[in-house]
């Protein structure tokens, strides 16, 4: 921009390098001040340092900072934005070299920390010691490990990571944050690997205490992905061989904890399932598929990726069937007696299956 010393930082300049889509930019300023900023008509958003949205586009310009540690967690750290801080100081405090990439507004590369070289060997590797001194930067790799899973992490990052968890730097995470991290790495098309990364650095148990994470989960995990299946259906298939309190634990919003909840239990009765029409009905009443149908289907869809042989498009037939009795007409029939509406329904959702045998 015309006036200001600008840069693209970050992942826009890692993607563009890998030759994959564009995303969002982020930009730094250098040399600037709040106060300049707001002239040029930028408006602040920042709340820990300055960052501000472009009166035109509202993509996010921040100033050029460092920060140094005052406490634990990733709360924990003291900025500086002033005018005396240079490009390659902003980028010695990112997270990891492929990051800490900037582009100057005629196409060349600003890259102290050789981000450009691990780039083209496929390598995660951090910037500096500093990297310790935020949790956060743990669940990132690990995200980024998924992300771009042809990449090799860096021994000696792998063992800041173990020596981030084993200074109790990782207990300061906040559940929200883990969250975060988690859902993004789930979307990903390999969201194993973040998992495999975490508990190679001894994590996994201390960011959500309860996991079980083992072959069979990894598996389901991975078939989720490569079906394109939803958030929700991947937690689930994460969380099913899990203890219920890790709901508690990781916050997932309340989407994901229903899937997550109720998965285990459809899971059981499709491995036994006996193909007649009371088996049939007592899986789609166990997760109110009547009043629920696209839920019901979510389940099967993720149910499909650990049990053989799930027919999908017999199982809409069979919801279709079921929710096509007429409850009304029954109840008018039985004349309000409940007990009789109750049996008279189901054996008519009953037949209703039978008929499509």
């Amino acid at each position: 921009m015309k006036g200001l010393d600008v840069y693209i930082v970050g992942g826009a300049v890692r993607d563009a390098l890998l030759g994959l889509p564009a995303g969002d930019r982020d930009w730094v300023v250098v040399g600037a001040t709040p106060e300049i900023m707001a002239a040029r008509g930028f408006t602040p958003v920042g709340g820990d340092f300055p960052v501000f949205l472009h009166p035109q586009t509202h993509e996010e310009y921040a100033l050029a900072r460092t920060e140094r540690k005052s406490g634990r967690g990733y709360h924990g750290f003291v900025f500086h934005a002033g005018q005396d801080v240079t490009l390659e100081d902003d980028l010695r405090r990112r997270d990891l070299t492929v990051n800490a990439i900037a582009r100057a507004p005629d196409g060349a590369l600003i890259d102290p920390l050789g981000g450009v070289a691990d780039v083209q060997a496929r390598v995660l590797r951090h910037v500096g010691p500093a990297f310790v001194e935020d949790p956060v930067r743990l669940l990132r790799l690990a995200r980024f490990a998924a992300r771009f899973h042809g990449f090799a992490i860096a021994p000696e990052t792998l063992d800041l990571c173990r020596a981030l968890v084993r200074d109790g730097e990782v207990d300061a995470l906040v559940p929200e944050r883990v969250w975060q991290e988690f859902a993004k790495g789930l979307m990903t098309a390999h969201p194993w690997r973040m998992l495999d990364v975490l508990a190679a650095c001894d994590a996994l148990a201390r960011v959500a205490p309860g996991l079980v994470w083992n072959a069979d989960v990894a598996a389901g995990l991975t078939c989720s992905a490569a079906r394109g299946l939803s958030l929700s259906q991947r937690y689930a298939l994460l969380c099913r061989a899990s203890a219920p309190g890790l709901q508690d634990t990781l916050r997932a919003p309340s989407a994901c904890r229903d899937l997550a909840r109720l998965l285990p239990g459809m899971l059981d009765r499709l491995a036994g399932l006996a193909d007649d029409p009371a088996a049939c009905l007592d899986v789609l009443e166990s997760c109110d598929a009547l009043r629920r149908p696209d839920r019901c289907l979510e389940l099967l869809a993720a149910a499909a990726c650990v049990v053989e042989g799930i027919d999908h498009g017999l199982w809409m037939r069979r919801l279709a069937s079921v929710r096509a009795v007429d409850a009304g007409a029954i109840a008018r029939a039985a004349g309000g007696d409940v007990a009789r509406i109750r049996d008279d329904l189901r054996t008519a959702r009953l037949q209703a299956l039978s008929a499509l045998s």
